[in-house]
């Protein structure tokens, strides 16, 4: 069984028994360094990187999680794709060195993916994955479909 690869309040393990990296948002976090460990875990768990940013300021984010929460389908298939990493983004800390080096967030929640190497795959708003002004079950499987073979 794999570990995770950080002492992180948030780690933890889910269905599956494949490590989490982050499931919250830390203003007191360092994104640089645990972007760097988000890598090595995807390196050696075989996944992508999901870097998802916002805060606890954010509806959205709350709904967001809320939601995961929710639907254990969504939850155990975005942890098999995926090494999840939340970066704080708020007035306190905006983490603005790590943000220059992906694309203007369209609002928060926003999603990045990347590689396992670091290398930008794609940035997209979460507002894709609504339907009726709430999240979908079906608009996330058809995301992760694309992404569990996508290389």
């Amino acid at each position: 069984m794999l570990m995770p690869v950080v002492s992180n309040a948030s780690a933890s393990q889910v269905p599956g028994e494949l490590p989490v990296y982050s499931r919250i948002y830390d203003e007191r976090r360092n994104p640089n360094a645990d972007g760097q460990e988000a890598l090595k875990l995807a390196e050696e768990t075989h996944r992508k990187v999901l870097i998802e940013v916002g805060g606890d300021w954010c509806s959205w984010c709350h709904v967001l999680d809320r939601f995961i929460k929710e639907h254990p389908d969504v939850e155990t298939r975005l942890h098999e794709i995926f090494v999840v990493l939340k970066v704080n983004i708020s007035d306190s800390n905006d983490n603005a060195e790590f943000m220059a080096a992906f694309p203007p967030a369209k609002g928060y929640p926003h999603m990045y993916i990347t590689d396992s190497s670091g290398t930008i795959l794609y940035s997209q708003d979460t507002a894709d994955f609504r339907e009726d002004k709430k999240y979908s079950e079906q608009r996330f499987k058809v995301f992760f479909e694309h992404w569990e073979n996508h290389e």
